[in-house]
């Protein structure tokens, strides 16, 4: 899956991208940009054979899924739709889990600090070297899209502004929202202040963020101290 900063994407088998013989051979097009737009990221996300009927019922139900868990305050969820009581006119138990299996859920963020978690099965596999579909609903408030990749329920992500901020927070915290959304607010940045950086961090790294905060903290202290003398 190829993103654009102007909040097109765009998704095709790696097949289509014939092999080249020399290193600095010049490729093949995997999108097609308008004036003044770039690639912003590459992501290589699990293929399902699963039909566009298919899609649209997994789509459905799991958002029904997702519905009750939130309602019921922290009780345990149903792990199928025929565990809850769902209708499955398209799929079966054994087409739902297998899907479920495959599943991933992309990130996208803008420059605005504006960002949402879509599943993968909202975007469709199409031919190479087309316009691409939606991967976010532009607009003045979202400006443009900064980054977008698969991300896991319990990783982590951290954003840096151009203002020199951070901000650090679980991925299980933002939003799953359909493809063509705005997204929620994610980071509040300035007026003339832009999210000029996102990347994923794994949860098991918190031990070794811990010591390294305490490193960083030590060798501030004596630049702090340093600069006091000079």
């Amino acid at each position: 899956m190829l993103a654009a900063r102007s909040g097109k994407c765009i998704r095709f088998p790696v097949t289509e991208v014939r092999m080249f013989v020399g290193r600095n051979s010049t490729g093949v097009r995997g999108i097609k940009l308008a004036d003044g737009d770039e690639v912003i990221s590459m992501s290589v996300l699990n293929h399902s054979e699963a039909t566009s009927e298919e899609r649209d019922e997994y789509l459905k139900l799991s958002s029904a899924l997702k519905r009750m868990e939130s309602e019921r305050d922290g009780e345990s969820c149903p792990l199928t739709p025929a565990d809850a009581g769902l209708e499955m006119s398209v799929l079966n138990q054994e087409k739902y889990l297998a899907m479920a299996e495959k599943e991933q859920f992309i990130l996208t963020v803008t420059s605005t600090g504006y960002g949402k978690r879509s599943s993968s099965y909202e975007y469709r596999v199409t031919g190479r070297g087309g316009q691409g579909i939606a991967n976010m609903e532009m607009s003045a408030r979202n400006k443009e899209v900064v980054s977008s990749f698969p991300i896991e329920d319990d990783n982590q992500i951290m954003m840096v502004t151009d203002g020199g901020k951070l901000i650090r927070m679980p991925v299980e915290d933002i939003r799953i929202a359909g493809r063509k959304t705005q997204g929620v607010i994610l980071f509040r940045t300035a007026e003339d202040e832009s999210v000029v950086s996102v990347t994923w961090l794994d949860a098991d790294d918190d031990d070794e963020d811990a010591e390294l905060s305490e490193e960083v903290n030590e060798f501030d202290g004596v630049a702090a101290a340093d600069e006091s003398e000079e």
